[in-house]
């Protein structure tokens, strides 16, 4: 046979063997050895691989339990366990076509971060101050991947609120010495997976490929580069995990594995938004089934996480996060809504590969008792969750939210934040819950004061001085002002992070006077909080208030700080005699904004709208 015609047939015959062969996506992408929980589901993506079949070569420790195939022939899950005896390597899977066609496909195991000597997993706490960002709307570190040829959402558009501005994870590591300068201890951003959506791409919640980042904000790499950065600083890192629902064309909706991947209705049902369904003891079964099994909106279906494939897939890609990036946290986006026996086990995954990981969750309802129903408390309800903490949005709504835009009444104004801390009781540990102003879904707090300096100043006090964890929002120390009237108008660029800006917002010299006063106003107490244990882990004592003034003390066996607010307009006087069983035998009281010392020995004068917070001393 000739030359030409002996490759001919070897490449005819190469093409019948390997015809069926093409690009496996394999979900979660690798893992690692050592873990905790040593089952592994592997899922498999490609046109048809559900009508093949797999042999694993043998691997020492490692065994394949078993294969699934499921109502598309698009997906194939895999079933491992990985023993003790199992070492990091590449395991070999030989899956064979019906056609006849041969493939192989190696698949990564890992050693344990922790071989790498790297402090992650290790919880945000009341000693850290968070910082929540929009990586979009940051500062643009990498203008060449502004825009991602093949990608549904083609906008770059700094006019619009709803567009895409370039903001990216480069753009957050330049400036992380501007972040530590200010206090911040940890860093919470909006979800950074990929979101190829055909608009409104800029916030992340949509996400349609849970192990790739979004390519406008960087790489999986520039995401471990964050991390690191991060961590050689002595910073954490926090994730917004998104359980609830996912992106309309994300690969896994476009195509679902079984028919009950989602939740499905006859027609498109929203959900009633009605936490109380859930612990409401004459609740009807139809609207607590509204509440969890209801979309989010059309554009994000709502996730069966009664599905056992689909609650692995989001229990695994949550440990491989941590496990991959460092993670140090989650907040869980839209909790209530989720199942909660579902978050219930996916909690305790997460903790039992690591015990000190924060994890806090979303409950925007109305009132402490609803609160404290989606986390660790002491209620005696049919169902208990293991939820750590949550985002404590009664003691901005009905607390420092209450005591700064209403006058003072036997339950109205700072009243309400009073009345609503005392029923802290119903939490396991209140220190733990998420304080915070304003977020990407609220109206920013600077003008929900109406642009009051001075009342936001008291407000900046409380959230360095009150127990929990504090967490501010992006531009919070520069004065950001907007309105949800959409939400877009409270998610604008932090001025300074994009080439050519004509304000810098990052330096003293860009910032205006009045924003500079209340930058050095935060930064002075955060500064301090760093180095006050009374302030991070100290026990909380406060007094009814008198007059429209409110008394508190945080206090260990260190210090003893005491915090003096009057929401009056005028000034009012403070006898420290009433306070004598928490002051004892200190006599003079140092404010920490301005170096001010009073003397507790009589009377002093508190100006109107304003906020003492005294170390004291003998």
């Amino acid at each position: 046979m000739k030359p030409m015609k002996q490759l001919l047939v070897l490449l005819c015959l190469l093409h019948g063997l390997y015809s069926n062969a093409q690009t496996i996506e394999c979900y979660p992408s690798n893992w690692w050895v050592g873990m905790k929980n040593d089952r592994l589901q592997i899922m498999l993506h490609a046109p048809n691989i559900g009508k093949a079949s797999v042999k694993m070569q043998a691997y020492t420790g490692i065994t394949l339990t078993g294969s699934r195939k499921v109502d598309s022939e698009n997906y194939l899950f895999l079933d491992l366990h990985i023993g003790l005896a199992a070492r990091p390597g590449r395991v070999r899977f030989t899956i064979t076509h019906p056609g006849g066609g041969v493939e192989q496909l190696d698949y990564t195991l890992q050693p344990r971060r922790a071989g790498k000597g790297t402090r992650y997993a290790q919880g945000v706490t009341s000693k850290d101050l968070m910082y929540l960002l929009i990586p979009d709307r940051f500062s643009n570190g990498d203008v060449s991947n502004d825009k991602i040829p093949g990608l549904l959402d083609q906008s770059l558009n700094r006019d619009s609120i709803f567009h895409r501005h370039g903001g990216d994870l480069k753009g957050i590591i330049n400036h992380l010495d501007y972040l530590q300068d200010l206090g911040v201890t940890s860093l919470w951003l909006l979800p950074v997976w990929q979101n190829n959506m055909p608009d409104r791409t800029e916030h992340g919640y949509a996400i349609t490929n849970h192990y790739k980042i979004e390519p406008r904000l960087g790489s999986n790499a520039d995401y471990a580069a964050l991390s690191d950065s991060l961590h050689k600083r002595g910073m954490k890192l926090v994730q917004d995990a998104v359980y609830n629902h996912t992106g309309l064309y994300h690969f896994f909706v476009q195509d679902k594995p079984t028919k009950d991947w989602l939740h499905n209705w006859p027609s498109y049902t929203n959900t009633n938004y009605k936490d109380q369904t859930l612990f409401d003891p004459y609740a009807a079964p139809s609207d607590q089934k509204k509440l969890v099994d209801g979309w989010f909106t059309p554009m994000m279906p709502d996730l069966n996480q009664g599905n056992p494939l689909l609650a692995t897939f989001l229990i695994q890609h949550a440990i491989w996060t941590v496990e991959e990036f460092g993670i140090d946290g989650f907040r869980i986006d839209t909790y209530i809504y989720n199942d909660l026996a579902f978050m219930n086990r996916c909690n305790a995954a997460l903790l039992q590969e690591y015990p000190n990981l924060s994890i806090f969750g979303e409950t925007w309802v109305h009132g402490v008792p609803n609160q404290s129903y989606f986390c660790e408390n002491t209620v005696n309800a049919p169902f208990k969750s293991n939820l750590p903490a949550t985002t404590d949005f009664q003691l901005l709504f009905y607390g420092i939210q209450e005591a700064l835009t209403k006058p003072f009444g036997w339950t109205e104004g700072v009243n309400r934040l009073y009345t609503t801390t005392a029923q802290d009781y119903l939490y396991k540990d209140a220190s733990r819950e998420v304080i915070f102003l304003d977020n990407h879904d609220l109206p920013r707090f600077y003008s929900v004061l109406g642009e009051d300096t001075a009342k936001y100043k008291m407000a900046l006090s409380w959230l360095l001085t009150f127990r929990g964890v504090p967490q501010l929002y992006y531009g919070n120390e520069n004065l950001m002002t907007g309105f949800t009237n959409p939400d877009g108008w409270v998610r604008l660029d932090f001025k300074g992070g994009w080439p050519g800006d004509a304000v810098n917002k990052f330096t003293a010299a860009g910032r205006t006077e009045k924003e500079n006063a209340i930058f050095n106003h935060l930064r002075s107490l955060a500064k301090y909080r760093q180095q006050t244990s009374a302030l991070q882990t100290g026990k909380l004592m406060q007094y009814v208030p008198d007059d429209g003034v409110y008394v508190y003390f945080r206090y260990d066996n260190r210090k003893t700080i005491m915090c003096v607010m009057n929401s009056n307009a005028d000034a009012k006087q403070v006898d420290p005699a009433r306070f004598k069983e928490i002051i004892k035998n200190h006599q003079t009281g140092r404010d920490i904004p301005t170096g001010i010392n009073l003397s507790l020995n009589q009377p002093f004068a508190v100006r109107g709208l304003s906020m003492l917070v005294l170390e004291l001393s003998n």
